[in-house]
């Protein structure tokens, strides 16, 4: 039987989503080609909504700061926090002035009222604490670490002082230095203090290894999950300012395969908890290696979805987005011999995808790749359709409120 389009398209929906993945996945990723555009948020709220509801989704992870998102999670579990402190403090890269952000934070709070704690829907930050101008200090982590582990052990046993550990870090400028991220002589990532401090967090980190906990009291399990995520953010920012004092050719891609390691330690951990909706560019969750030019420099690295669907197999899911238009970024309709024009043909606006049907009905010869004229765009390559488990196609992203993330 000969298979056409029709045959690989769907409305979008949960339901269908569900239907095409044929089970629940641990982790479940839903990409994006842009950010910035509501009309693509919408659609994942409307489908993490379902997903939650339906089929017991209970952790929504979003590419933003980790930390940051446990004020967010406070929030959303216990109403903690005014909602515009929450958005403006809660979020990375400018994404907590989305309304569409704003509606999913809103919605979550308003399931989770009256939920008892363990069917809550969780909020959580999957990315470094990292912004395009720079890391953050790892200050938060690691006296967040220290302090927990100082409650709990004898002195003798931690490898510094509170006040030791306050004077190494020193004035929290110094990471942050924005000019850091271009001259590798800025950066105090390979300094004396900072390898010091490299040190220290290892010993911490392995002293936190050695704690137990009792897995019948959930809050001490919570103090102890966000012991392990201050561990893990304070010893991957401490890496990567080493990376950006680097002056090798490698220093680019070393600094985004740690990012990209980080995100995927952070979405294990999640995944340790229960099943895990999460949302991100589509380059940071693909299965196939990722390419970036800078500065002409060409770097090659192995994304989170690469690394988490490594190892998780069959229970990681990706399903990317592609978009047809974002006319107001100058993304006029794509050529018809492209995907993204293929599906553009098509009469309704939005559809979820099967793509070893797609595949099957684009036959041997792969449609041409498009080219973007925005760099805020990345096109569908249709060669990468199979690392991919399902696709959503979006025809049109209308102009809506005016928001741009950062980084």
């Amino acid at each position: 039987m000969t298979v056409t389009l029709k045959d690989a398209v769907r409305t979008v929906g949960a339901a269908n989503l569900v239907e095409l993945l044929g089970a629940r996945p641990r982790v479940l990723a839903l990409g994006e080609p842009t950010h910035g555009e509501d009309a693509l948020l919408d659609v994942r709220n409307d489908l993490f909504r379902r997903l939650v509801e339906v089929d017991g989704y209970r952790i929504v992870a979003l590419e933003s700061d980790c930390l940051a998102g446990l004020i967010v999670d406070d929030h959303v579990t216990t109403g903690a926090g005014d909602l515009d402190d929450v958005m403006a403090r809660g979020f990375s890269h400018g994404f907590g002035a989305s309304p569409a952000n704003r509606a999913l934070v809103r919605w979550m709070r308003a399931f989770n009222e009256g939920r008892p704690t363990a069917d809550q829907v969780r909020f959580a930050g999957f990315d470094g604490p990292l912004e395009m101008s720079g890391a953050a200090s790892p200050r938060q982590a690691l006296t967040a670490l220290h302090a927990h582990l100082a409650a709990r052990c004898d002195a003798p046993m931690l490898p510094c002082t509170a006040t030791t550990l306050d004077g190494l870090l020193g004035d929290d400028t110094r990471w942050t230095e924005p000019a850091a991220m271009r001259d590798p002589s800025r950066s105090v990532g390979r300094t004396p203090d900072a390898e010091r401090l490299r040190l220290i967090t290892d010993d911490l980190t392995a002293l936190l290894d050695a704690q137990a906990h009792d897995p019948g009291d959930p809050a001490e399990r919570e103090r102890w999950d966000r012991a392990r995520l201050h561990a893990r953010t304070a010893a991957g920012l401490l890496r990567y300012h080493c990376w950006t004092a680097d002056t090798s050719p490698a220093r680019l891609a070393g600094m985004l395969a740690l990012r990209a390691a980080m995100m995927a330690a952070n979405l294990f951990a999640l995944a340790e908890r229960g099943p895990v909706l999460a949302h991100s560019h589509n380059a940071h969750l693909q299965r196939v290696r990722a390419t970036l030019r800078m500065g002409g420099q060409r770097a090659e690295w192995w994304p989170a979805g690469a690394i988490v669907g490594s190892r998780l197999g069959e229970e990681y899911a990706f399903v990317a987005t592609a978009l047809g238009t974002i006319r107001h970024r100058g993304v006029q309709p794509p050529p018809p011999d492209t995907l993204e024009g293929i599906l553009y043909g098509l009469p309704e606006d939005r559809y979820v995808i099967d793509v070893r049907l797609l595949a099957e009905a684009l036959g041997d010869v792969p449609p041409a790749p498009r080219e973007s004229p925005w760099f805020g765009y990345a096109p569908l390559d249709p060669a990468g359709l199979t690392g991919q488990d399902a696709l959503v196609f979006v025809r049109d992203a209308p102009e809506g409120p005016e928001w741009l993330p950062l980084g």
